[in-house]
């Protein structure tokens, strides 16, 4: 539950969705431990074409990073989804034998995440809203206020568009060059993985740089 010292920290809905997104990107630290699984996978697959030692390699990787995180006593979260999201690509691929599979539930979970969202923006419920729900103490009181709910569109569309460009180009990478396209598609997920995600950031900081609509606190 949010309390009204948190309420009260954050003045405006601009600030609000500006505090949750910079913890739900986890910073330096979280980007570099989202990649790195992906790179000792695709490293390894580079240079031996072995999908069970490319597997081991990088699932070892995330549970070292995990292992790190724990006894620094820092929080997981970002090392568990990492780990979370390999495991599932290792799943996949250990199944079905082919290397490029490890890639295949990244795409579609790309795919699913730009389907929510484009039909969180047609119904008018923009998932960021629940963002400043987190702040307000009430998950849907954002939405009496028009201003409000075009600000939180106009950040779920930028929030949308690297998950679209992510599965334009993936996607076909995977259907088309398969076991002799693992090295892209490991190269694509790095490249368009995090400097996407950055890169959409960067606008939405930028568009919530330029407001001050205050945050109607949850009635008591």
């Amino acid at each position: 539950m949010t309390t009204t010292g948190e309420t009260a920290a954050h003045d405006t809905v601009e600030a609000a969705i500006r505090s949750q997104l910079a913890k739900a990107f986890g910073g330096v630290r979280g980007v570099i431990e989202a990649a790195v699984p992906t790179i000792a996978f695709t490293g390894m697959w580079i240079a031996t074409s072995d999908l069970k030692r490319s597997l081991i390699v990088s699932v070892s990787a995330a549970v070292l990073l995990l292992v790190v995180r724990l006894v620094q006593r820092s929080t997981p979260q970002f090392v568990i989804n990492s780990l979370i999201g390999i495991g599932i690509g290792a799943f996949f691929a250990s199944r079905t034998g082919q290397a490029e599979d490890v890639f295949l539930p990244g795409i579609l979970y790309n795919a699913g995440y730009s389907v929510v969202m484009l039909l969180s923006i047609v119904t008018r419920w923009p998932v960021v809203g629940f963002l400043i729900g987190s702040v307000t103490g009430d998950p849907t009181a954002w939405r009496a206020d028009p201003a409000v709910v075009r600000l939180c569109t106009r950040l779920t569309w930028l929030l949308m568009i690297p998950c679209v460009v992510r599965v334009a180009v993936q996607l076909p990478v995977y259907l088309i060059g398969r076991d002799d396209a693992v090295a892209e598609l490991g190269i694509l997920k790095i490249a368009m993985g995090w400097p996407l995600q950055v890169a959409a950031l960067a606008a939405m900081v930028w568009l919530l740089a330029r407001g001050r609509t205050p945050v109607r606190p949850a009635a008591s």
